[in-house]
């Protein structure tokens, strides 16, 4: 396959209404819980991208039949399941395929896949997942393949050692199919944490506490089938807040999932960028101070992530590109991943002024007039940071590695040139 490249001219103004897709990081464990249950599921809004279109024809492969109704719309159904060893390639795609160790033990009582793959970020450790199934019944190897077996999961209270999301996804799982009550305690409350829940919980699931970190699951009851739609993705609204701001646009964000965009909206604000709700649709308006807001006693601001409800690790790097063309000047703390501020000399080379402290920490002065330039796209958020710089700039800017930013954001080309954009998508080489 050959790679790809968007060029962009920047400098447009933007308008326009846009929807945010379904979050992607809901649909891929609400694709794997779907294997929790033998009857048919169909999931709506699901975003149609690369990770999601890898985990469909991974638990394709063990004999679970899944097709594509319409664009957006999935039909699982998990009748049979007869493959526990997962595909080493198609694992070392998505970090997303050590979702499937919960459900398939449930079915199965054993599971083989590789090391997960994704973002080159930081390190993402798996211990959290080991620790949350061995306290559900769970025992595991691990090699240069990990495998789980149970002789039956049972419930138990249980202590996670971190509030990972994706370790919280699995404990969940694990807990609806074992046989007794479950306390999960520190457990991770995202959005899609949160949609989950609540897709289990409409196929017969008990849970309690959701959206709170403590959650307690009466596990065991055969789950039934039917239909869910997935939440609107509020990473992916962040996005297009920075967006609207960096080229002065007016932008309609239609369907946003107002109920939890306040820290992303909170941290906007830090900024100087302001945004207003009408129903469940959010307007960034096109004239905006720009102002970053000092703290009391004229001290230099800090934005940092946080697990939620505090502001999202995913639109930090959204945030470092706005910061550029803000009057003042904003340390930025991103205290999750330590290899995620690395794209930031992309950003300088583009004429931004930004001080990189150490693997966590920059300091952007602004505002900076951006210039074209070709960039990499080193992974799915500062893939789509590089994008809006490059929408910003002035001149032409090509990007590299656009596969990254295609893994979490669905034809965001044909989108965005739907506002006013001017992005092509061409083989490299061929621009």
């Amino acid at each position: 396959m050959s790679a790809v490249q968007f060029i962009v001219e920047g400098g447009r103004r933007l308008s326009g209404t846009i929807r945010p897709s379904g979050n992607k990081n809901a649909a891929l464990p609400i694709v794997a819980a779907s294997l929790l249950s033998e009857h048919p599921v169909t999931l709506e809004n699901v975003p149609r991208i690369r990770d999601i279109e890898t985990l469909v024809d991974l638990i394709k492969t063990t004999g679970v039949q899944a097709e594509w109704k319409g664009r957006n719309t999935l039909y699982i159904h998990a009748k049979t399941v007869n493959a526990t060893s997962l595909d080493a390639t198609m694992c070392a795609r998505i970090r997303a395929s050590i979702l499937l160790a919960a459900p398939l033990l449930a079915r199965c009582g054993r599971v083989e896949l590789s090391p997960p793959g994704g973002d080159v970020i930081g390190r993402r450790r798996l211990d959290t997942h080991f620790l949350a199934l061995a306290e559900l019944g769970a025992t595991h190897e691990f090699t240069d393949r990990i495998s789980f077996s149970t002789k039956g999961l049972r419930g138990a209270d249980v202590f996670l050692d971190e509030p990972s999301v994706t370790g919280t996804e699995n404990a969940v799982m694990a807990a609806v199919a074992a046989m007794g009550t479950t306390t999960l305690r520190n457990a991770a409350s995202e959005p899609h944490v949160q949609d989950l829940c609540r897709f289990l919980v409409a196929l017969g699931a008990k849970i309690q506490g959701i959206g709170t970190n403590l959650l307690t699951i009466h596990g065991g009851a055969p789950l039934t089938g039917g239909t869910h739609e997935i939440g609107p993705d509020h990473i992916e609204v962040g996005s297009f807040i920075g967006l609207a701001a960096v080229t002065r646009s007016e932008l309609r964000i239609e369907r946003a999932g107002v109920e939890h965009l306040r820290s992303i909206r909170l941290g906007f604000e830090r900024l100087g960028i302001a945004t207003r709700a009408e129903g469940d649709d959010l307007i960034v308006p096109a004239a905006q101070d720009m102002e970053i807001q000092s703290d009391l006693g004229g001290h230099v601001p800090k934005l940092e992530d946080q697990p939620w409800p505090a502001f999202p690790a995913d639109v930090m790097s959204i945030a470092i590109v706005a910061a550029t063309q803000c009057k003042g000047i904003i340390l930025m703390h991103e205290k999750m991943f330590e290899s995620r501020m690395f794209f930031v000399d992309k950003l300088v080379g583009m004429g931004a002024r930004i001080v990189l402290c150490d693997p966590h920490r920059a300091l952007v002065a602004g505002p900076s007039e951006l210039r074209g330039a070709t960039v990499e796209s080193p992974d799915i958020r500062a893939g789509m940071a590089m994008l809006i710089a490059a929408l910003c700039a002035k001149g032409t800017s090509t990007i590299n590695n656009v596969g990254q930013i295609d893994r979490g954001y669905e034809r965001i080309d044909e989108r965005l040139n739907a506002l006013g954009a001017n992005i092509r998508r061409v083989e490299e080489g061929r621009a």
